[in-house]
């Protein structure tokens, strides 16, 4: 499916459950909460967007603690995991949070974790958090697009 598609069918399925949706966007930079925000009723599902790019804003605004960011880096399951409960922490009315953060390139890899490496997390509030890790080629726009089109789905997938 299209972004457009999976964003019509999340605000569709959303509006039915009456779930709302924060997000947590880092390497996406406001992709996903613009995909959903071009769909006309999205603003019954979507609370909130977080864009936490920095370290210090994952810190100050989702509550990812220093340790968790110093043992495992900003690109990372346990941060993806992190974003997604502090963005359910501070959206008390959100029943569903979505998280991305990753190296969008063309430059910040290293062998360990290269350019197109991202990490998502999707959760529902007082379940496990879900969590897929992704290599995407191509260049930064290409990674960038491939990261909405893997999170619209998580989300997709989680209101099924």
């Amino acid at each position: 499916m299209s972004p457009t598609t999976l964003a019509k069918a999340i605000v569709e399925r959303a509006c039915k459950q009456k779930i709302i949706i924060v997000l947590a966007e880092s390497c996406t930079g406001g992709l996903i909460a613009s995909a959903l925000t071009d769909i006309p009723g999205s603003s019954a599902v979507l609370d909130r967007g977080f864009v936490t790019y920095s370290n210090d804003a994952k810190i100050d605004l989702l509550g990812v603690s220093d340790k968790t960011l110093a043992d495992h880096g900003a690109v990372s399951a346990e941060t993806a995991i992190a974003m997604t409960a502090g963005a359910l922490a501070a959206t008390p009315r959100a029943a569903l949070a979505a998280s991305v953060t990753g190296i969008a390139g063309p430059g910040g890899g290293s062998p360990d974790k290269p350019v197109g490496l991202v990490h998502f997390s999707c959760q529902r509030r007082g379940n496990a958090a879900q969590h897929e890790r992704h290599i995407f080629t191509g260049d930064r726009e290409t990674v960038r697009k491939k990261a909405l089109l893997n999170a619209l789905t998580m989300i997709y997938n989680e209101l099924k």
